[in-house]
């Protein structure tokens, strides 16, 4: 019987984020595999959301014991100087987008490349994350994403005024909340009537127009953010190329909402017959309003799409990227 991987997990918060959500997802999948995940953290208790992972909280790396461990995974470039440092050849980069495009880090972008310089090898959440992680180092392999179970739920049509949703911060630019705000905005100029719904992790931005929302949902935990977009008929993404992966339209095709995306690398890598969602081209507003009233006055549209974005997203269930997981780690460490 081949022994249970011991792997930790070092996570620089346990801020509400994407990012974060994603680590927790694949150490539940890991553990309910019947492998041993840690969890270390510099941030406090993880309230927003349910972990199976034993945790280990420090207030520096350096009081981590990593001695048990078959790997150490460094999961945000913070993190990464420490993950190295303190595993040398157990290390892996776990990597969802590529920080030193982002704007809020234009100023670290060189100590960014550093870290990624580092001899360490790489998983990505994204097919075109691995020939970025290889600019830098060549070992990268794509392991895929976790959508949690509980997105995957009945959508049941609903009547009244159709309910638009319009996820991510503003404060991160890569997400294109601007575009959808425009998109919105044009549409309704332009005939088309629908509750715009706003999600975000953090508070609106000066000068956001929050008041084209009906609703506005802050740092909400993962059981109500799926309740939340079930209860909605359309998921806007307009982020930019930057986008690392886009978890948030993952988790509306899972839950049977049909979307309007932005044709970036990490939609388009779902499936190459790029049937699953109305594509519009990054950036544009006006396109993406068009697609978006089309969507709003085209029921059987949305049910279709609905329908063929759920097939896609079954590849992203907890269970398959689990064992991609396992099978990465268990064969490294068997060549070790």
């Amino acid at each position: 019987m081949t022994a249970p991987l011991r792997i930790v997990y070092m996570l620089e918060d346990t801020d509400l984020a994407g990012g974060i959500r994603v680590a927790v997802a694949q150490a539940d999948a890991l553990t309910e595999r019947g492998h041993e995940v840690t969890l270390a953290t510099k941030g406090g208790p993880l309230q927003w959301r349910r972990s199976l992972a034993k945790w280990i909280h420090v207030s520096d790396w350096s009081e981590l014991d990593l001695a048990p461990y078959d790997f150490v995974v460094g999961t945000f470039w913070k993190t990464l100087f420490a993950t190295y440092e303190l595993a040398g050849d157990r290390a892996v980069h776990f990597c969802q987008g590529y920080e030193g495009s982002f704007t809020a880090y234009a100023a670290m972008r060189g100590e960014i490349e550093a870290a990624y310089r580092l001899p360490m090898p790489k998983i990505t959440v994204s097919p075109h994350l691995v020939d970025i992680c290889r600019r830098f180092y060549d070992d990268a392999t794509y392991v895929g994403q976790i959508v949690d179970d509980v997105f995957y739920q009945p959508h049941a049509p609903r009547g009244g005024v159709p309910r638009v949703l319009l996820v991510g911060p503003a404060q991160a630019d890569f997400k294109g909340i601007d575009i959808g705000y425009e998109a919105a905005r044009l549409a309704r100029e332009n005939g088309a009537t629908f509750d715009l719904v706003r999600a975000t992790p953090w508070h609106p931005i000066e000068g956001e127009p929050a008041e084209l929302a009906a609703e506005m949902h802050v740092a909400i935990g993962s059981d109500e953010m799926a309740r939340l977009i079930a209860s909605c008929d359309v998921f806007l993404g307009p982020s930019l190329h930057q986008e690392g992966f886009g978890l948030p339209a993952a988790e509306s095709l899972a839950s049977g909402v049909a979307c309007v995306l932005s044709r970036i690398p990490s939609f388009l890598s779902w499936d190459a017959r790029h049937d699953f969602a109305l594509f519009v081209d990054e950036g544009d507003g006006m396109a993406m309003s068009e697609a978006l009233a089309r969507l709003v006055d085209d029921a059987e549209l949305r049910s279709r799409l609905a329908l063929r974005g759920r097939e896609v997203v079954e590849q992203f269930r907890a269970e398959h990227t689990g064992a991609r997981l396992e099978q990465y780690f268990l064969a490294r460490r068997d060549a070790r």
